[in-house]
């Protein structure tokens, strides 16, 4: 009796476990998907992808950086193209994750939906000694990611602005016009877009930031050797404290991206909206003739990934190049 006893409190002790244990949370990203715009279309020219290209960095001594780029069917080298650079250049061209970018360019680019241009992928820095990036590890544990990507300074801005771009345009017929320019990415790929438009908006004037890290991840305490290190974060302040810069913003985050010891990044990224809309109130009540920041974004419900990003990438595409459609 006593063994049946035993047992049964064993059993039941088992089904109440059972029945406490919290049911798995759903994946929030589980409701994107890619659309139409996002897939090979049958009809439409494709664009080709050439690389992998290696480019040296005196930004970043004793680094290089890897990129491949993107020339659609219908450029023409008679006629300057518009540019779109993309951080970690790996995700956005990877024809099986969330992103796909060449497939979207193709798309909106045959419809006239877009203006042509050359779009470049470029990975993080890194040392020859390291590995390059994959959609599986972006190498913030084994490449310069973190130090490129989070930074405030202008030294990922010197490898885009004054490193790749005399490259291209050695080979490339590319706008010079900085609203014909666009740089984009996600995560600290994001926050690393923004920093290059905010040091340089004469060559850079259209950001896409996806999830972006506006967070304290490279704050580094002062030191008897160095002054405090910025992160992120920082930049809602310095958009309320500085000139207006002209550059036309998109972001996306979800209410489910991660929350940690660097910060809240769905709280970070809102703090970034509101940062902008008070710099345009603000210079609007003072009358300031100046430039304003052009904005839109998205808040979704996704994680800490490019499937929201990916989703919307398309439409998004559309809506910074939209007052330069070409006309049909």
């Amino acid at each position: 009796m006593k063994t049946a006893l035993a047992a049964l409190a064993l059993a039941v002790t088992a089904a109440a476990s059972v029945q406490q244990s919290p049911p798995a949370s759903p994946n929030p990203d589980m409701h994107y998907q890619l659309g139409p715009d996002s897939l090979p279309r049958d009809g439409v020219p494709k664009g080709e992808v050439r690389g992998p290209f290696t480019l040296p960095s005196e930004a970043y001594p004793g680094t290089q950086h890897t990129y491949w780029v993107y020339v659609p069917a219908q450029y023409d080298a008679a006629v300057p193209a518009s540019l779109m650079v993309f951080n970690d250049g790996q995700a956005f061209k990877n024809m099986d994750g969330d992103l796909r970018a060449p497939n979207v360019l193709d798309n909106l680019i045959y419809r006239h939906e877009i203006p042509v241009m050359i779009a470049v992928f470029i990975n993080p820095g890194r040392r020859p000694d390291q590995p390059e990036p994959t959609p599986q590890n972006w190498g913030d544990r084994d490449t310069n990611r973190p130090t490129e990507y989070n930074s405030l300074d202008d030294r990922y801005a010197r490898v885009i602005v004054d490193e790749l771009l005399p490259a291209l345009s050695k080979e490339f017929n590319i706008s010079k016009d900085p609203e014909h320019r666009g740089i984009g990415g996600a995560s600290s790929g994001a926050i690393a877009a923004f920093t290059v438009a905010w040091h340089r908006p004469d060559a850079f004037a259209n950001v896409i930031s996806f999830i972006g890290s506006y967070t304290s991840i490279g704050f580094a305490p002062a030191t008897a050797d160095r002054p405090m290190t910025p992160g992120g974060d920082l930049y809602p302040t310095l958009i309320r404290k500085s000139p207006i810069r002209p550059i036309r913003i998109y972001l996306q985050d979800g209410s489910n991206d991660l929350d940690n010891e660097h910060g809240n990044w769905f709280l970070a990224n809102q703090q970034m909206l509101a940062a902008l809309h008070w710099a345009n109130g603000n210079a609007d009540k003072k009358g300031d003739k100046g430039p304003r920041y052009d904005i839109a974004f998205t808040w979704d419900e996704g994680a800490h990934s490019d499937a929201g990003g990916g989703a919307i990438l398309p439409d998004v595409l559309r809506w910074i190049w939209r007052d330069q459609k070409p006309a049909n």
